[in-house]
């Protein structure tokens, strides 16, 4: 039986699944080991239970990403957090010394050009700090970069996927 692994997007800039996707033919040896049930790229609209890996890119910086992740946590066996954002919340984070309403404000505001508004509808409601996954949920392997390289990627999933754990701290530093 293959494992079930899933990808998610909370608040960073997909970097982080742009060098999943770089693992360009590896991917097809990653298929052979592990069924994608979740992501961005897979349809499916409600994460799954009994996922065996999931790696989160992203800071927890919404009501959204909050409940998004205690689902993630709850349903799966291994937690990574994937890239700098979700391991210290990096570029999301510099938004916590300003507060919520000064970045909204600006945003919605000061650099708009139709309706000058703050919305309260649609876009998720911010949390007052965007935060890194380990402040919120157990997180079980930590994978820093900006973005982690393809190689580093694939280390790791397939490191887990055989039990043989990846030497990370070979393979990673933050901010490269």
């Amino acid at each position: 039986m293959k494992a079930r692994v899933a990808t998610v997007w909370l608040d960073g800039c997909s970097g982080c699944h742009m060098s999943f996707l770089d693992m360009d033919e590896r991917l097809v040896e990653l298929a052979e080991k592990a069924d994608i049930v979740y992501g961005p790229l897979a349809d499916t609209k409600e994460f799954p239970e009994n996922v065996d890996v999931t790696l989160v890119e992203g800071a927890v910086s919404s009501e959204e990403d909050l409940h998004k992740i205690l689902i993630i946590r709850k349903n799966s066996r291994i937690v990574v957090s994937l890239g700098d954002c979700a391991v210290t919340s990096n570029v999301p984070s510099m938004r916590n010394s300003v507060g919520t309403d000064a970045i909204l404000f600006r945003a919605y505001r000061e650099n708009a050009t139709h309706a000058l508004q703050i919305p309260d509808k649609v876009i998720p409601k911010l949390l007052p700090r965007a935060v890194p996954v380990h402040e919120v949920v157990k997180v079980d392997v930590f994978i820093p970069g900006c973005p982690p390289s393809a190689d580093t990627i694939f280390e790791a999933v397939m490191g887990l996927l055989t039990g043989q754990k990846a030497d990370l701290a070979s393979l990673t530093r933050f901010g490269a």
